[in-house]
């Protein structure tokens, strides 16, 4: 086990990754196809206009504060692997294997499959042949659709770019970053300054109003539509996997983890609020294909603008998709390095130094995941298993003040004890009601992480 409080020790990696860097794949790594597609699935379960919006504030702050928790934990253990890293250290390496069992069975690899399934969505725009509904063929029970086929095509390039080296890695992920961001200001500028929207349409503004077709409690309504933002909201971490190629990681990892929260916390509140402006809550649930990006970009340039946007949507999933893919196989490395994995997934390519092996494992098994099923029920699965390890990640921070007293932290969380309580609080309320209102996908997330405890033991007998 290596030493937490050591400096990264030299195992190959490259350190080619500045503040830019490391910020860019934060927001690249979160603003994907969520803020894209999830307000119109958030629209079917609640339809209160400023409640919508006041979901992607909330979400923006809730991740500000997850982030400055982790921000200690970052600076103290810049060790690839990240949040596997300080599970391990904290309670014990069967959590940490967990942790990273479900970071490849589900959180990372499912979030993959998502954002792949909505970029194959938005391509539908030119070629409505790519669709849910489109079935190409069959095996046996399970039906394949074009939306499926494209997006593993588009996993197998990304990983296949991220082979070569993490700095082609970062440069591709800082120019999709910078142009979505881009794309996100320029739609909310002209969709308040250009358009036909109206201020009525945040009328009422906090009344709760539940869409009558889901049958449920508006409480559990809200979480399960919570769960859909949190999902956008998610990945926020993955920087921390990379922290032994990160320049400086002690300083670097904290800064850009505020940095990026608060900047993608911004966009997505002011984006959601652009989309109620022009259509209203009512009608966003309705929208086929959930494309509510779309709809409000024909709404404001006519069809053209349909095509505007949807090149820029597909330029932010891919840009999201090669963060995810660059961060999350640097935990499966950690983790073979460790023995707790296949051997051969600890190999760095002799060339580009990247974690070859872990690479393709990942792209492999996402490409799976996205003949698992639908985009709703991959958002809502992976959200509850991620908030599950991410409330324990935030519970160590008390347990390594005791325990580690002389641990070196450069940074200490703001705020605390008041900020970790609060989050570890917020993030139980809405696992619970999360639970609650979709056990089916719920109970699959935790059944997918109890599925480890088996295969840590067939390991640790292994090593």
């Amino acid at each position: 086990m290596m030493p937490a409080s050591s400096e990264s020790t030299n195992n190959g990696f490259v350190k080619g990754l500045g503040l830019l860097d490391a910020s860019t794949i934060i927001i690249g790594s979160m603003i994907g196809s969520g803020i894209f597609i999830a307000p119109s699935l958030m629209a079917g379960y609640v339809q209160t206009p400023g409640l919508l919006v006041l979901m992607w504030l909330f979400g923006g702050v809730f991740t500000i504060l997850g982030g400055l928790c982790y921000g200690e934990l970052a600076a103290s253990m810049p060790h690839a692997g990240g949040q596997y890293v300080y599970l391990r250290e904290t309670y014990s390496p069967l959590l940490g294997f967990l942790y990273g069992w479900t970071v490849f069975l589900v959180i990372q690899t499912g979030f993959i499959a998502a954002v792949a399934v909505a970029f194959a969505k938005y391509l539908g725009v030119f070629f409505p042949l790519l669709s849910e509904s489109h079935t190409v063929f069959n095996i046996g029970p399970l039906a394949v659709n074009s939306a499926q086929i494209v997006g593993i095509l588009s996993i197998a390039l990304l990983t296949v770019i991220n082979v070569f080296g993490v700095r082609l890695g970062a440069l591709v992920q800082n120019f999709f970053t910078i142009t979505k961001v881009g794309v996100l200001v320029v739609l909310i500028l002209l969709a308040f300054f250009w358009s036909r929207g109206s201020w009525n349409h945040f009328t009422p503004v906090l009344t709760p109003q539940v869409n009558e077709a889901v049958q449920m409690s508006f409480l559990a309504a809200f979480a399960v539509a919570m769960s859909k933002a949190l999902f956008a909201y998610d990945a926020w971490n993955s920087v921390t996997f990379i922290a032994e190629e990160v320049r400086e990681p002690r300083r670097t990892l904290p800064m850009a983890l505020v940095v990026g929260t608060g900047i993608t916390g911004l966009v997505y509140t002011l984006t959601t609020a652009a989309y109620v402006y022009i259509i209203p809550a009512s009608q966003m649930a309705g929208i086929p294909d959930n494309r509510i990006a779309a709809e409000v970009a024909q709404v404001l340039f006519g069809p053209i603008g349909v095509s505007l946007i949807a090149v820029a949507i597909l330029i932010s999933t891919f840009g999201c998709n090669n963060g995810l893919i660059l961060s999350g196989a640097r935990v499966y490395y950690a983790m073979a390095r460790d023995g707790l994995f296949f051997r051969s997934v600890d190999r760095l390519h002799p060339s580009f130094k990247t974690p070859v092996v872990a690479l393709a494992l990942q792209g492999l098994w996402a490409s799976l995941l996205t003949l698992s099923g639908t985009y709703s029920d991959l958002l809502t699965y992976t959200t509850f298993a991620s908030l599950l390890f991410n409330v324990l990640t935030v519970v160590g921070l008390f347990i390594l003040r005791r325990r580690r007293a002389d641990l070196d932290r450069p940074y200490r969380v703001w705020g605390y004890p008041v900020i970790p309580i609060v989050y570890i609080t917020i993030s139980l309320l809405f696992i619970i009601y999360i639970f609650i209102g979709d056990v089916r996908n719920s109970g699959l997330g935790l059944i997918l992480v109890l599925s480890g405890i088996p295969v840590y033991g067939y390991w640790k007998r292994r090593s």
